[in-house]
């Protein structure tokens, strides 16, 4: 369809737009049918409905203005609450409700670079450690903040290596970042060590559970072994957790807490020279989409503790079966150990952009990881079902590749 660049001159009927964006999705990801390795979180066609008629609700409702829209600030409120209350959190720790996760990460590192500035006068090139692993958000916030990063190598496991962030540690470092998982590989760092260094450094540690935040307290409450990751750790001042990840709840919706009210109140923001007077935000943004918050308020609700857990067992359960089928196929290996419903996978020596292209040509959306070399995976409910057709696809692929038949398709697809 040829694409237009200029509104028309007359409006058009909704029924006749709305076949037009029907077709106009024929070449889209395949999401319901499970064929995607990320982007997507979905969990049923009735929670899409109840999201679908939240968020409508709420359309037009300006997130930014709590003052008057009094319902969208008392859910916010709420949804806020529900989510530290599975993190540990204690009493006094205050939170902000975001756009992703990139805002929330980007939120707590302005708040780590303003109490810094507060509590660590002399340090003119404020800088944070972080594994490898660390989310690229970090730098995108630093950057735009002023600070340095500085990523060491992850450990055999490819989690966090405790001592070498300690060894990097230097007079301008005022945190550390951890992640719960990492994106990538779906490694938990450990927390409750680097919290150990944050505490006895006078740090700032964030965690970006951006990933694990909401469902991983279900897959613990099932019996699972999961790393501690949140504030029931020493040390850790912030943690983000996405909604619309593992909340299940329409994008844009995120959160980042703090251990403190006083530590949230280094990420506000406030200005008052110009003819309007004072303003004041606790985000990025300025305009909120209203409908966001509400269909989290609705999400959380009608989910239930029940029905996260009943999400999680079925994440896990897809997790493992993909994982026992993958590492069945000679060569696969599952990169370190994963405890949540994210993992990567590869075979050594083998070029995984390939079997990534290959699969592209069936059908599959296969991200890959760089190092180490392999295909990215996040298992979620509607995968359910797909396990076995992946499977099979995925092992006839890497046997192409290993034979090197395909592999010039391949390659001309991915390039």
């Amino acid at each position: 369809m040829e694409e237009r660049h200029e509104i028309p001159e007359r409006g058009r009927g909704w029924g006749e737009l709305k076949e037009e964006m029907a077709a106009m999705r024929g070449d889209d990801l395949d999401w319901r049918s499970g064929r995607h390795g990320a982007y997507v979180w979905y969990a049923n066609d009735d929670l899409e409905h109840v999201l679908q008629e939240a968020f409508g609700m709420y359309l037009v409702e300006n997130g930014l203005g709590v003052r008057v829209f009094h319902s969208i600030g008392g859910m916010e409120r709420e949804v806020l609450a529900m989510v530290r209350s599975l993190l540990s959190a204690p009493d006094g720790a205050a939170s902000i409700f975001t756009s992703g996760g990139t805002e929330s990460i980007f939120q707590a590192i302005y708040a780590a670079r303003e109490w810094a500035r507060a509590t660590k006068p002399q340090i003119t090139e404020p800088e944070f450690v972080a594994p490898h692993s660390a989310h690229p958000a970090l730098n995108k916030a630093a950057y735009l903040l002023g600070l340095n990063v500085q990523r060491v190598p992850v450990g055999d496991g490819y989690g966090a290596d405790v001592e070498t962030i300690r060894a990097a540690i230097t007079p301008n470092t005022i945190g550390i970042y951890a992640s719960a998982p990492s994106y990538s590989l779906g490694i938990v760092d450990n927390i409750p060590a680097l919290g150990g260094i944050a505490a006895e450094t006078d740090l700032w540690l964030h965690v970006d559970a951006c990933v694990g935040g909401v469902l991983g307290y279900f897959v613990r409450r099932s019996g699972r072994e999961v790393p501690i990751y949140d504030f029931a750790a020493e040390g850790v001042a912030s943690i983000s957790a996405d909604l619309h990840k593992s909340g299940f709840a329409a994008k844009p919706a995120s959160t980042v807490h703090f251990r403190t009210h006083e530590l949230r109140q280094y990420a506000a923001f406030a200005f008052d020279d110009w003819p309007h007077g004072m303003y004041g935000s606790l985000t990025f943004t300025g305009t909120r989409p209203g409908g966001a918050i509400a269909a989290a308020w609705a999400a959380l609700n009608y989910l239930g503790k029940d029905g996260y857990q009943g999400l999680a067992d079925t994440s896990m359960r897809t997790r493992d079966r993909m994982i026992e089928g993958l590492t069945a196929i000679p060569g696969v290996e599952v990169f370190g150990n994963p405890p949540l419903y994210g993992f990567a996978y590869g075979v050594e020596g083998m070029d995984m952009r390939k079997v990534s292209a290959l699969m592209t040509a069936r059908d599959w959306h296969c991200p890959n990881t760089v190092q180490p070399p392999g295909i990215h995976f996040m298992a979620t409910p509607v995968h359910e079902g797909a396990v076995n057709a992946y499977l099979a696809d995925v092992r006839e692929c890497i046997e192409e590749v290993r034979a090197g038949s395909g592999v010039a398709a391949a390659e001309a697809r991915y390039n």
